[in-house]
């Protein structure tokens, strides 16, 4: 999944740290919000919510409307700002691969929209699912059901998938900084082969 070039969202700053929006970028999306709430009921339904997905992301029709049906935890066929605002977060996450950071610092929210049964927990199937919005390999999900489902059943409770996204974001980073390392490492190689190519 990408943003498309051009659209409102490929604009909007999304803090690496804490994963939220600026106040000027939530005043922003809320004003985008509004004139996308073309019936004006301070809510977007699933075809306005398809239509914006589709002209901001590569995302399928049908992941589209998964990623509705998430949304809509209480089955109205609409969705608030609030939902609106995690999703804009969750996709500048994703652009950004801040995913595990996302899911870190945001874990509790996160967790709640995956457990679309309300007991208290994930399964594999649902987590699943939704995996494309957190940049989620098959191998990495099974991984995780193993090694993080502490009682076998292949769900999750809270505990158990906040523990993971501690360990998925450190994993994250100490993988982002090897590739900024070897990056560099490559540009200093270049350079001096440069430099004794001058002299």
């Amino acid at each position: 999944m990408r943003l498309k070039e051009g659209s409102f969202l490929w604009y909007l700053y999304l803090d690496k740290i804490h994963c939220l929006l600026s106040v000027r970028n939530v005043k922003a999306l809320a004003e985008y919000f509004h004139i996308l709430d073309v019936h004006g009921k301070n809510t977007l339904n699933d075809v306005l919510f398809y239509h914006f997905l589709h002209h901001v992301t590569d995302l399928k029709k049908a992941q589209i409307y998964l990623v509705f049906d998430m949304l809509d935890w209480n089955a109205v066929g609409e969705i608030g700002f609030e939902q609106f605002y995690m999703l804009v977060c969750m996709l500048l996450a994703h652009q950004d691969h801040l995913e595990g950071q996302f899911m870190y610092r945001h874990s509790r929210p996160v967790f709640d929209l995956l457990d679309l049964n309300g007991d208290g927990q994930i399964s594999a199937e649902n987590f699943g699912k939704y995996r494309f919005l957190f940049n989620i390999h098959k191998q990495e999900l099974k991984d995780l059901f193993h090694d993080f489902g502490l009682t076998g059943d292949n769900l999750l409770n809270y505990q158990e998938f906040k523990l993971y996204t501690i360990i998925y974001a450190d994993k994250l980073q100490r993988r982002q900084k090897t590739e900024e390392k070897e990056k560099g490492d490559r540009k200093r190689s270049l350079y001096s082969k440069r430099k004794c190519h001058i002299k």
